[in-house]
């Protein structure tokens, strides 16, 4: 007998997509961007390819034995590989590699300030090639951010950055900005699972190829120290960011992980012969300005959804109109979505990628 559908959210999904996206994102932020400094740190004892691997060895580790897939979410597809690939590839394997020879020519300052090139390349991309949209007021907040970024990296007498340090931390987070489109667009599948197997992957092909080129690993506590950075800040970070990025979409995400790069400047006198001064805590204000702005943006207007099939974890909500015998919810299976035309907050999420007018 197939049951009427049920419209209840559940408690996972009583807040707002933005404020929950928000959260998962400052919290993936803060976790990555204290990596910048500790990972300066830990170049003194272990070469970049080895330590490349190491971290994500950890974040794999991590990942694997704490927490398992959710009954409710969607699977990985063999369609899926492609992106899968590319993603692990640019953002596993590439990505931190060019990060970590970065900042063997740059300051932990420098580096995590550095790190704010991966927004502007994030919603590059986002906005040219995947669809993404930003409203005004979420654009402001957006550059005011940036603006901080800026501000932090002008000036400042005591960041000392080479061009071939800089063009190599650029180059991370030009990856790393394809990494996050294309994990936006896999986030109907479980998150987790998607970044199990991205740490995982990544981390065995630069621990392979940091072998085969004659490297070996650090001593034990070294080792002990990359793995546990890699557990926090690739583990826990990019799981966060995956939920950020479900909830926000790309663009957003991005303007919201610009705070990464202060959490790493805060954090680098305290753990390197570096100095953080008033320049830097004015900086941090506009990020905060920027985030309060991103919070408050509210994006609302009629428009109309195509008809569409795709398979993700849903609640039987104004976007899941369908009947079935599982009453469980969240839950994910194979659905149908007709044309429909309305109104509501909405941010640029996987059923609201649609043109927008001056937004």
């Amino acid at each position: 007998m197939r049951r009427a559908p049920r419209y209840n959210c559940g408690v996972v999904f009583r807040l707002s997509p933005t404020r929950r996206g928000l959260a998962f994102g400052l919290a993936a932020a803060v976790s990555f961007g204290i990596s910048a400094p500790l990972a300066k740190r830990l170049l003194d004892h272990a070469s970049p390819q080895m330590l490349a691997g190491l971290l994500y060895v950890g974040a794999f580790f991590a990942l694997s034995v704490v927490g398992r897939r959710s009954r409710g979410e969607a699977r990985l597809r063999r369609a899926d590989l492609p992106r899968m690939a590319t993603m692990i590839l640019a953002g596993g394997v590439v990505a931190p590699v060019l990060l970590l020879f970065g900042l063997e020519r740059v300051t932990g300052v420098a580096g995590s300030l550095l790190l704010n090139l991966e927004g502007p390349f994030t919603i590059v991309i986002g906005v040219a090639i995947f669809r993404e949209h930003l409203p005004r007021q979420a654009l402001s907040g957006a550059l005011v951010i940036f603006g901080g970024a800026a501000l932090l990296g002008l000036g400042v007498g005591g960041v000392h950055a080479d061009w071939i340090g800089v063009l190599l931390i650029a180059g991370a987070c030009a990856c790393w900005g394809l990494d996050n489109n294309l994990t936006q667009s896999l986030t109907l599948r479980d998150p987790r699972t998607v970044v199990w197997w991205k740490t995982g992957v990544a981390g065995t092909v630069n621990v392979v190829v940091a072998l085969m080129i004659g490297e070996r690993f650090p001593e034990g506590s070294v080792l002990l120290g990359a793995l546990l950075l890699g557990a926090v800040s690739y583990g826990l970070s990019v799981y966060l960011d995956a939920l950020a990025l479900r909830q926000l979409g790309a663009a957003r995400e991005a303007a919201i992980f610009a705070v990464a790069p202060f959490a790493g400047a805060l954090l680098a006198p305290l753990v390197l012969p570096e100095t953080l001064g008033l320049r830097d805590l004015v900086a941090g204000a506009l990020m905060a300005v920027g985030v309060v702005l991103l919070l408050r943006e509210r994006h609302e207007h009629v428009h109309v959804h195509e008809p569409l099939d795709h398979d993700h974890i849903h609640v039987h909500d104004e976007h899941h109109r369908h009947s079935h015998d599982d009453t469980a919810e969240p839950h994910s299976h194979e659905h149908h979505h007709d044309a429909t035309e309305h109104s509501h907050p909405h941010v640029s999420d996987i059923h609201h990628r649609h043109p927008h007018g001056s937004g």
